[in-house]
């Protein structure tokens, strides 16, 4: 068996939010593996494109709503494994605080199996992922101050 190759992938996603008429805050998560899964929108920086504009485009396509970048949140990355490359990939993903214009969640693309609106301490204990969790939280902070 040959060993595993190394890749780098980088990836941008957001947190995009709104306020309700109740004055409460809301993000948008999505579900993946069969819904088991919640987690934030992201993908694939497209060659020639900006992160914060991949950001913008991942979360209209994953979750149907369409916003606009407040600011940077901050990176994460992580390793993980594709098998059929036998591969190690190193992923950094860039991730900005989006505020919710337009759209719904009805209108997610095939990529994800739910896009729904959660209060923000529920998406907090939502979503899957330590990542996602730590930039949910720099979210609240930055929505809060």
């Amino acid at each position: 068996m040959r060993p595993a190759t190394i890749k780098t992938q980088v990836s941008s996603g957001g947190v995009i939010f709104r306020k309700t008429p109740e004055n409460t805050l809301e993000i948008a998560l999505v579900a993946v593996k069969d819904g088991k899964v919640w987690s934030l929108p992201k993908g694939i920086v497209e060659k020639g494109e900006e992160a914060s504009d991949t950001a913008v485009r991942e979360v209209r396509e994953e979750t149907g709503l369409s916003g606009r970048i407040v600011e940077k949140i901050g990176d994460i990355s992580y390793w993980y494994y594709i098998k059929e490359d036998n591969a190690k990939c190193r992923k950094t993903v860039h991730f900005y605080l989006i505020e919710y214009v337009s759209g719904s969640t009805s209108d997610h693309n095939w990529e994800v199996d739910a896009a729904e609106w959660f209060p923000l301490e529920e998406a907090l204990n939502r979503v899957s992922y330590k990542g996602d969790r730590e930039i949910v939280r720099k979210a609240k902070e930055l929505l809060l101050k």
